[in-house]
């Protein structure tokens, strides 16, 4: 699995997924000869429309925790990509762009620790971990 960390305005980019009530970040599973960052791009753009390079996103590590509503005792293992500044500021390839629902996203919200309540165990540690860097509130 892999996760994409927009970070604006101290608040992180999640998405709700279609008929679910739980925020997820962009991302997902890795198809046959991908990577989790080409994982993590070709998830971005079929979720949120924001067309990233790999060049835009710098690994921020790997959360593991309880997978969302799976039998007990599965976890979850997710990279997690953070978007460089420089993509997203002036003159980057996101600077201006705002992520849509698409595809099986019926939302995209901006989160901060406040609506960990909302999100399943790795995206409520993944939180967690943005707050310790001082990235969200």
């Amino acid at each position: 699995m892999s996760g994409l960390l927009l970070v604006r305005d101290r608040r992180v980019l999640m998405v709700r997924s279609r008929g679910r009530d739980v925020l997820y970040l962009p991302g997902g599973k890795q198809e046959p000869g991908e990577t989790a960052l080409d994982a993590v791009v070709r998830e971005t753009l079929e979720e949120t429309g924001l067309a990233l390079a790999p060049t835009d996103v710098t690994s921020f590590g790997s959360v593991t925790a309880p997978a969302h509503d799976q039998a007990p005792g599965t976890l979850v293992a997710m990279d997690l990509f953070l978007v460089t500044p420089s993509a997203d500021r002036t003159g980057g390839s996101l600077h201006g762009r705002q992520p849509i629902a698409a595809a099986e996203v019926d939302a995209v919200e901006w989160v901060t620790v406040e609506d960990a309540h909302r999100c399943p165990p790795a995206g409520v540690a993944t939180l967690r971990r943005l707050a310790a860097a001082g990235l969200v509130d």
